[in-house]
């Protein structure tokens, strides 16, 4: 796994969302390392990291996180932070990894499964990348994925990621997703400190849904970031930086 590992103190792990790379975390890895140590890698199929055909799923990528806390020699337990598919994947970590889970910061995310009608059309998108490259699909997500008022050179670097992203790595994490948990049936039992990140202007983990999630969490907190849609940290890295910042020294 390609991984960016910064700064000193309480470990910060951020998974990035679909289909990009670490470089969605830019503005918290320069922000945040004076604070945390900050771990951002680059999740299996994307990125500088491993590509594995086929379907991988979320839980495939929490175990790979585990693996790389060992080879960092990070045996306490951290921060996860996890952005969309990223938060799929914080679901499965803490189903599987709970004793190295200090807090947990989901980030524009969804705790519900895909409708049959959503999983085919992930299925679909996997097929049809295998075939046309990841362009079509880029330009079909990125209109979803900003505020109206989001700098376009911001939505440009990210398309640039999505445009350079392996098609054998966005297929096989489609599938994946296709086939992630019901995650609202864990809710009720994660029972460390978690806070939620939600762009206001989020089309995909709308304020509102994400505002059930943290109903069900015990003392979970939802922090809403004005002018920022599906990707808010990249959107508004000074505003999540805030909360993230806050969140970690109320943890002590």
């Amino acid at each position: 796994m390609a991984v960016v590992d910064q700064g000193s103190g309480a470990p910060l792990l951020l998974a990035h969302g679909f289909p990009l790379d670490h470089s969605m975390w830019a503005g918290q890895i320069e922000g945040l390392a004076s604070d945390c140590r900050v771990i951002a890698p680059d999740l299996r199929g994307f990125g500088q990291s491993q590509v594995t055909p086929g379907t991988v799923g979320m839980d495939l990528m929490a175990d790979d996180l585990a693996a790389l806390l060992d080879a960092l020699g990070i045996d306490g337990p951290v921060v996860f932070c996890g952005l969309s598919m990223g938060g799929y994947v914080a679901w499965q970590f803490f189903k599987r990894h709970r004793r190295r889970v200090a807090g947990l910061v989901l980030c524009d995310t969804r705790a519900i499964p895909d409708t049959p009608e959503a999983a085919q059309g992930r299925r679909d998108t996997a097929a049809r990348v295998l075939v046309d490259g990841p362009q079509p699909v880029v330009e079909g997500m990125v209109p979803k994925l900003f505020a109206a008022t989001t700098a376009e050179a911001v939505i440009a670097a990210a398309r640039g990621v999505m445009s350079g992203t392996d098609p054998r790595g966005i297929a096989a994490a489609s599938l994946g997703m296709a086939e992630r948990i019901d995650a609202t049936s864990l809710l009720a039992s994660i029972d460390c400190p978690t806070l939620a990140i939600v762009g206001q202007q989020d089309a995909i983990s709308t304020v509102e849904e994400m505002a059930l999630i943290v109903a069900q969490i015990s003392g979970a907190r939802l922090v809403e970031i004005a002018n920022a849609g599906h990707i808010s940290p990249l959107e508004q890295p000074q505003a999540v930086n805030e909360a993230i910042r806050e969140f970690v020294a109320a943890m002590g």
